[in-house]
């Protein structure tokens, strides 16, 4: 286990066998709780509005707002993850980290 600070945000890695290959503090943990929250508010909008029948452009409009929170998220946590873990798989050679990584984007731009 390794112990480490990126501007002022203290990590700390596992590097055993695990499935979760480490685990560290998220700089932006409020902020992503907050769009995934904003997100399942919009998709109980767009139930809301399926149920009684509401107009089809309404609710593609309602699901482009999901698609939309969620990208965000996804990119507030890409951006700490590349920030603060990929530095640290680079620094100290976890080449999984990155295949990990890469599987991730590859599955995020589907």
């Amino acid at each position: 286990m390794s112990k480490h600070t990126h501007g002022g945000i203290t990590h700390t890695h596992n590097h055993d066998d695990e499935p979760q290959a480490h685990s560290h503090t998220h700089a932006h943990t409020k902020a992503v709780l907050n769009r995934i929250s904003r997100a399942i508010g919009h998709m109980n909008a767009v139930r809301g509005m399926i149920e009684p029948g509401r107009d089809c452009s309404e609710v593609l409009i309602q699901l482009a707002a999901v698609r939309s929170a969620i990208n965000r998220t996804c990119e507030v946590i890409l951006k700490d993850h590349l920030e603060h873990c990929i530095v640290d798989a680079i620094n100290t050679g976890d080449m999984e980290a990155l295949e990990k990584l890469k599987r991730a984007v590859e599955l995020l731009m589907k």
